[in-house]
């Protein structure tokens, strides 16, 4: 796992106070967001080659999570989303528990039923499908354990 001075937390404000909670208590406090589940995701960055970091809500697939690129339904992509498609190695942490995994797009097969069941985690994705003509990424963690 990288070590936080080697990390550069999501610009947005609200995001980075997340983060910052998460990571000060060791994912004591932080986990839980707004009443939902949420994971910290370390990417590295297409352009910098820094290692970037976001707060995001998941759900669980098996031994698995599952994200959405939603961007709140604006018409581009995360910039998460478009740093794992250039390095799906991802570190991950989940409450207390840190660990390394590789990202991939959720195949044809597996989609519906994952973008099902992360509108049933996070109704408001929905909502978001309906802002945008771009297909939104429903994205899987897989860790390396």
């Amino acid at each position: 796992m990288p070590t936080p001075d080697e990390v550069v937390d999501s610009p947005t404000g609200w995001v980075a106070e997340h983060i910052k909670r998460y990571v000060e208590s060791d994912g004591l406090d932080g986990h839980k967001y707004h009443g939902y589940d949420s994971l910290l995701l370390t990417t590295r960055g297409r352009k910098s080659g820094k290692l970037r970091r976001t707060a995001l809500i998941y759900g669980r697939d098996g031994d698995n999570f599952v994200l959405v690129g939603s961007n709140g339904g604006a018409d581009h992509h995360p910039a998460w989303y478009l740093n794992l498609l250039e390095d799906p190695e991802v570190y991950v942490q989940v409450g207390t528990d840190k660990f390394t995994a590789k990202a991939r797009n959720a195949t044809d097969e597996e989609r519906p039923r994952l973008w099902d069941l992360m509108v049933s985690v996070f109704p408001t994705y929905a909502g978001y499908k309906e802002k945008t003509s771009r297909t939104i990424p429903v994205v899987v963690l897989q860790p390396e354990r």
